[in-house]
């Protein structure tokens, strides 16, 4: 597979010529060997300047031995007139001809102008894939050297043809890494993190969210839907189309879950309106409103605390027409009996749910008559997550790598004991932010819970000020954190969260087995954009025996 640089032009939403260059780019990386390196600028922090690497050109491709071929690509109609191609835009003409040979000849006076000047030889290929030139002898360049609709696709087979890959010179002044450092330099290869999660984040929101679009052209009555989707394939977004449209029509929603954070999440992008609690907190608020203060301090509090509410009559101040149950696998049919009953005669009602997620152990809830749907295609985490995940997991629960996001390879750093555990995260952390991650960007996951985790006792890790859950929460019922620059939460409270960048950390079993298997699932699929794995020498043995993935200790 060719190297496309700069990286990151799978995650953008593009349209017109921006477009069709893009589709040029998933050609040439799936076609073009390993030996070429494709420069482009169809990038977040090349808008202001066109879709263009220099000048006008949009693309250059270089083999082994730095020799560049530039590609200069035209979508569209063309006008084949006496003076060669031209293209027409609003208000103006452009002869292609003139137009590719003086940005190819700046390119090279550009190049020729570097105090090192390496010795790299330029040829072009103009490419044209929505028109059929008829008169390839009077378009005013070398017909061989013109890609129009009717060899669309052999542009891949052309371009090795006429720039084979060459061999690479060797020696520190090697003349391809001459060449690339000067195009670094052309187009701007830093990356601006900050647009790519932007833009991230709304791409995978919107593929993601076909989940909500058609499981809610589903018509049948009652309408009793339990989807089954793995982590990222947009369950969230489903229970968020319908709390909204819930609202919308003039009614009364209720959303519970399982997991205090997915509950404070859920509240802070859901409308006003409705009730959006955990399903604990939920009884405590029926109990309080009944008058009753549940007492925490007996071993048995929470158990009492559901047979209490169990037991008040509902009223019309807690009937709902739409219930939607997240985190479904960690219901019991105890819990399940307890809140469908607050919904009204013709509510609409959702069960989601992720099996793989099932970290509590728990059998899974019979919902005799309803109808399934399963979703098995994440969009949340780059496909290198995907494709190690995909090796681990249980033949009965696949995934299925859906994301834009291919840019990144899982990162495994190998720790023996507390200090070089230390000293994996301390990397960990490092590697996210050598990426342009920023500190809001990087959440710090532990595979052990609050009572058992070394690292949710620390403060400060290096140079690293560490932001926890201290266990309390505000006069409004939001949870409490230390001050400090990275989130570090527990596996445990993280489920149902992601973030751009995820160190997993303090990963520790003695062999791969089904629980161990959900939880380092959980703890993966938290990842957006980038994983770092910081795991123990003898769970890696374990991990990559079934992976491959390579892996090195923290230096």
């Amino acid at each position: 597979m060719a190297h496309i640089l700069p990286d990151g032009w799978r995650e953008l939403s593009v349209t017109g010529a921006a477009q069709r260059e893009i589709e040029t780019l998933q050609r040439l990386a799936d076609a073009l060997p390993d030996d070429y390196s494709v420069y482009h600028a169809v990038h977040w922090t090349n808008l202001e300047r066109g879709y263009s690497v220099f000048g006008e050109i949009d693309f250059i491709v270089m083999n082994r031995a730095g020799h560049l071929l530039v590609i200069e690509q035209k979508a569209g109609f063309l006008d084949e007139t006496p003076e060669g191609l031209v293209k027409r835009y609003p208000g103006r003409v452009k002869s292609v001809v003139a137009q590719l040979a003086r940005n190819v000849d700046a390119l090279r006076g550009k190049l020729n102008a570097r105090p090192d000047a390496p010795a790299a030889q330029i040829d072009y290929l103009f490419y044209c894939p929505d028109y059929h030139v008829r008169k390839p002898h009077s378009a005013g360049l070398a017909p061989e050297r013109i890609v129009d609709a009717s060899r669309r696709d052999e542009l891949p087979a052309l371009i090795q043809a006429v720039l084979p890959a060459g061999e690479a010179s060797g020696g520190k002044n090697d003349e391809a890494q001459k060449v690339h450092r000067f195009l670094c330099d052309v187009i701007q290869l830093e990356t601006d993190v900050s647009a790519l999660i932007g833009r991230a984040r709304a791409l995978v929101g919107r593929i993601s969210g076909g989940l909500a679009h058609w499981a809610r052209q589903l018509e049948f009555a009652p309408f009793h839907l339990r989807v089954t989707g793995t982590a990222g394939s947009g369950k969230t977004q489903l229970a968020l189309a319908e709390f909204r449209a819930t609202l919308e029509r003039g009614q009364r929603p209720l959303y519970l879950c399982y997991n205090r954070p997915l509950a404070d999440h859920f509240r802070a992008i859901a409308p006003e309106g409705g009730l959006i609690a955990t399903f604990h907190a939920f009884c405590q608020q029926r109990l309080r409103a009944a008058g009753e203060a549940p007492d925490f301090s007996r071993p048995d509090a929470f158990d009492r605390l559901i047979a209490d509410a169990a037991r008040l009559p509902v009223d019309d101040a807690y009937r709902f027409d739409t219930v939607i149950v997240d985190e479904g696998q960690d219901f019991s049919e105890e819990w399940r009996d307890l809140a469908f009953r607050h919904a009204t005669p013709a509510a609409r009602l959702l069960w989601l749910e992720d099996p793989m997620q099932n970290l509590y152990a728990r059998p899974p809830v019979p919902l005799p008559g309803w109808v399934g749907l399963r979703s098995f295609a994440n969009f949340r985490c780059p496909r290198a997550v995907v494709r190690m995940l995909q090796a681990v997991l249980p033949v009965d629960m696949p995934i299925e790598a859906a994301s834009p996001i291919d840019a990144s390879e899982v990162e495994i750093l190998t720790y023996s004991d507390d200090a070089s555990l230390l000293q994996a995260l301390k990397e960990g952390i490092r590697l996210c932010y050598s990426e342009s991650f920023r500190k809001e960007d990087v959440a710090v996951v532990t595979y052990s819970g609050r009572n058992n985790s070394r690292l949710l006792a620390y403060d400060r890790i290096g140079p690293h000020t560490m932001r926890r859950f201290t266990g309390e929460y505000d006069l409004l019922g939001a949870p409490v954190f230390s001050e400090g620059d990275v989130l570090i939460e527990s596996v445990y409270r993280f489920k149902g969260q992601s973030a751009p960048a995820v160190v997993f950390a303090e990963i520790d079993f003695d062999t791969l087995d089904d629980k161990a298997v959900r939880k380092f699932f959980v703890g993966a699929t938290r990842a957006m954009m980038k994983l770092v794995l910081v795991i123990s020498e003898r769970s890696a043995q374990a991990l990559l025996a079934r992976t491959g993935e390579p892996s090195r200790t923290a230096g």
